[in-house]
């Protein structure tokens, strides 16, 4: 070692699945030194998640990715149907498509990607990059110190042995289900726990003689065990089955020749010619030990540390929700982050991350639990009770981060097909017309504050752009006038007269709102950035 420390970055995270690249680039995009560590050789090895809510595209699209990963979207996005059987030679107990519940229409300018999630993550990564983040895949996290000051980790690079030291102000912990980080310092998680593992594995067959000209993106098969998923992968004729263990097995009882009797009977062909496939080239081992479960860290941050993803919460694989509230996690805790690195917020807005995402992550977990109850057992109409849409869009945030207005409902969540613009929802959309082009109120809202005034709300711009200067922080302000919004839909949308404004956080979330003008607007709004944000620091503005 050179000294005692090899390295200094902002902020280390601690995983590179897509919760962590994720991190790594929303942190990287806003000015934030991060250093991304991962024990993998590569990004992920199997595709895990297919499909991501249109609340995350909304997140990726702010930072300009939404195009980019439709690009890549592969044949899974003509497959949007999900079935039941007892095979997939059988009768079907149902079949829905299922996207068609669970779109969002004119409730966002985006839609789901049907991505798989290797994919995804080979995209993330390659802009965390370019932003400026240093992604150190082959390299673990041996141990760390967690002091007032910031972390002191120990990395271990894989490939040569050696170990370093990397000093950082804060650390993000997105390793995984098995939470290594969180277990080291004692936090326990409520839930179910661990509802079963099950043995992952892929292989080539041509299976279009008992497809029957079905195209499907997951199927739910009673055979050889209730809770067996089968699902088409990007390249034609190569799939992957998924096979609960029994009480008592663990992954050395699947072996090559088992995985093959599994495959045949839950394609049911008996006869099946079939071709075992790595999940990576040059691997031995065929399948991967899936653990499924249900429960939800007490606790999201323990000083420096800070959990996210599958760390802080882990939710059965139905209704897509574990990683796209991952990658809500970062979002919502980079910005922050950032701000506090920055100078531009005071340590305690680093409180709010727990405040608001813990109960997101209860209020999922208790969702996924019904879908996969319905999934496996219950007809089409059970599968589709559900609704997926105010789930990912609808969620509340209660925390010092909003002033929740009074009267505000106790519910955690809201329908976002009816918008209030209430502080702590997230911020309506609205097709405007800008510039000769179409934009939404939500792509206007992109990696700072934003202050969204009425036709009548010119003193509320002036007072954003002398405010940003004196409080310090990065703020837009924008008067949406009649020309911009011809339909008249914003201050109804948003709740307010068209003297009044909406201030939206770096997230896409409201942080409270003026339903009409005030005598001293500049002051007021001074007032309501310094609660949100617990400090006056100083850095250049910007106003449109």
């Amino acid at each position: 070692m050179t000294g005692p420390h090899d390295h200094e970055t902002s902020v280390l995270v601690a995983g590179g699945g897509i919760t962590g690249l994720s991190a790594a680039f929303f942190l990287a995009r806003q000015g934030v030194g991060v250093t991304l560590v991962e024990r993998h050789p590569s990004t992920a090895i199997m595709p895990q998640a297919r499909a991501f809510n249109a609340r995350s595209l909304e997140i990726f699209r702010t930072f300009g990715l939404e195009e980019e990963i439709r690009e890549h979207q592969s044949i899974l996005a003509g497959l949007p149907e999900m079935i039941g059987a007892d095979t997939l030679a059988g009768d079907e107990r149902f079949r829905v498509d299922m996207l068609a519940r669970v779109r969002p229409g004119g409730i966002s300018p985006a839609d789901w990607a049907l991505i798989d999630q290797d994919e995804l993550e080979r995209v993330v990564r390659a802009h965390a990059e370019d932003a400026g983040a240093e992604v150190r895949f082959a390299t673990e996290l041996v141990s760390f110190e967690n002091d007032g000051e910031g972390v002191t980790a120990t990395v271990r690079d894989l490939g040569t042995g050696a170990d370093s030291r990397i000093r950082a102000d804060y650390l993000i912990a997105a390793d995984g289900n098995r939470a290594g980080v969180r277990h080291r310092l004692g936090v326990e998680a409520d839930g179910p726990g661990v509802l079963g593992h099950a043995a992952h594995f892929l292989f080539d067959a041509d299976l279009d003689g008992v497809l029957r000209d079905r195209r499907f993106l997951l199927a739910y098969f009673d055979r050889p065990r209730t809770g067996t998923v089968l699902c088409p992968l990007g390249r034609p004729g190569r799939w992957m089955l998924g096979v609960p263990f029994r009480d008592g097995e663990s992954l050395d009882d699947f072996t090559e020749e088992r995985c093959a009797e599994l495959a045949r009977a839950a394609v049911g062909v008996p006869d099946l010619e079939l071709t075992l496939v790595p999940p990576v080239p040059g691997w031995n081992r065929m399948p991967m030990d899936v653990r499924i479960g249900a429960m939800v860290a007490r606790r999201y941050r323990v000083g420096r540390v800070f959990f996210a993803g599958d760390s802080a919460h882990v939710v059965p694989p139905t209704g897509s929700f574990g990683a796209s509230t991952g990658i809500a996690d970062a979002h919502n805790l980079a910005w922050k982050l950032a701000a506090v690195l920055h100078g531009q917020a005071g340590p305690d807005l680093l409180d709010t991350y727990e405040a608001e995402r813990l109960p997101v992550a209860r209020a999922t977990m208790d969702t996924a639990l019904r879908i996969l109850d319905a999934r496996h057992g219950g007809e089409g109409e059970d599968a589709t009770r559900i609704d997926e849409v105010t789930m990912a869009h609808g969620y509340r945030y209660r925390s010092a981060a909003v002033r929740t207005e009074p009267g505000t409902p106790d519910s955690p969540v809201a329908d976002p097909r009816t918008p209030t613009g209430h502080p702590g929802l997230r911020a309506p959309h609205i097709w405007l017309e800008r510039d000769g082009r179409r934009v939404s109120t939500l792509d206007l809202c992109a990696d700072s504050f934003t202050l969204l005034a009425g036709a009548e709300g010119a003193s509320w711009v002036a007072a954003a752009e002398t405010v940003a200067v004196e409080a310090g922080i990065d703020l837009r302000a924008y008067r949406i006038d009649g020309v911009q919004d011809p339909g008249k839909r914003f201050p109804e949308t948003y709740g307010i007269s068209a003297s009044g404004a909406s201030l939206v956080r770096p997230d896409g979330f409201v942080a409270w709102r003026a339903v009409e003008t005030s005598a001293e607007p500049e002051r007021e709004l001074s007032r309501v950035l310094q609660a949100v944000l617990g400090t006056r620091g100083r850095v250049n503005s910007s106003a449109a």
